[in-house]
C-alpha cells in the first residue's frame, strides 16, 4: 500500500460544500484491520503521538462506512487529577483500568458524549481522548447525525472538530459503545492505519478542563484546520 495514496487536501481547501453521495477512497476503509491491542498497551503519551493520522472507522448497517482521520487527542494518566480514574476504580470508569484498546465513553455537561481509548496493561489506568477528526468518508451521514439537514453548503469543521461533535457524527454513545473492543475485527467501531505518512506532531497544554490543564498532554497535527480550539 502506498503511504501517499491519501493526501489530506481538506485542510487546505475552503471546505464548504455538500457532497451528494459518499466519497469512495481506496482502499475500502471497511476492509482495513483494527490496530492491535499491543498498540494501546503503552504509556498514553506514546499512544497519543501514534494515534495522530490514524483513521477512526464506524461500520453502520444502513449508513455504510464512516471514516475520519485523527488530528487531535489528549492523554490522561493514572495520577492525573483531570482523569476520571484519579478517584479510583468505579463502575463508571472501570473501562480505563483495562484491558487496553477498549472504548471509554462518558456523558458530559448533560448534552454530549466523549470517546476515549484505554491504554496500559490490564489493571493500570490510563487513556486517550479523541478531540478532533478530519472527515473522509460518509460525510453526508455525519452531517445528518449532527443535525445539519437543510443547508446547501456547510463547513465540514462543524462535523468533527471537538470531542462532542465527533462522537455525535459517529453515533458514539455510552450505551452503545462503552467497553467496546476497538481491536476486534468483529467490532463496528475501530481505529485503523491506512498507510498515511506519519505526521508532524505538536504538543500543548490541554483545553476544555480546569484541573491539571497546564500539563503538556494535548497532541495535534499542526496546521490542520479541524483541530479544535484557538489553534484551529
Amino acid at each position: 500500500m502506498s503511504p501517499g495514496f491519501l493526501k489530506s487536501s481538506l485542510s487546505t481547501s475552503t471546505l464548504r460544500f455538500a457532497p451528494r453521495k459518499p466519497v469512495l477512497l481506496p482502499p475500502e476503509f471497511a476492509e482495513l484491520p483494527p490496530l492491535p491491542r499491543d498498540f494501546y498497551d503503552r504509556d498514553p503519551r506514546r499512544v497519543s503521538r501514534d494515534l495522530l493520522g490514524k483513521v477512526l472507522t464506524r461500520r453502520e448497517q444502513k449508513k455504510g462506512v464512516l471514516a475520519a482521520r485523527i488530528v487531535e487527542v489528549e492523554a490522561y494518566l493514572g495520577n492525573d487529577p483531570a482523569a476520571h480514574c484519579f478517584v479510583g476504580r468505579t463502575k463508571r470508569n472501570e473501562v480505563l483500568w483495562g484491558p487496553p484498546g477498549l472504548a471509554y465513553v462518558y456523558f458530559i455537561y448533560g448534552n454530549h458524549f466523549c470517546c476515549n481509548v484505554s491504554c496500559l496493561p490490564d489493571g493500570i489506568p490510563g487513556g486517550v481522548l479523541l478531540r478532533a477528526l478530519e472527515p473522509l468518508v460518509g460525510i453526508p451521514e455525519m452531517a445528518k447525525a449532527r443535525g445539519i439537514l437543510t443547508a446547501d453548503s456547510y463547513d465540514l469543521r462543524q462535523l468533527t472538530s471537538g470531542p462532542g461533535r465527533l462522537a455525535e457524527a459517529f453515533g458514539i454513545t455510552r450505551p452503545r459503545d462503552n467497553g467496546k473492543d476497538l481491536t476486534s475485527a468483529a467490532s463496528d467501531l475501530w481505529i485503523a492505519d491506512d498507510g498515511w505518512p506519519r505526521p508532524r506532531v505538536e504538543i500543548s497544554t490541554r483545553i476544555g478542563i480546569t484541573k491539571a490543564a497546564e500539563r503538556l498532554l494535548r497532541y495535534i497535527i499542526p496546521g490542520n484546520r479541524f483541530v479544535s480550539g484557538k489553534t484551529a
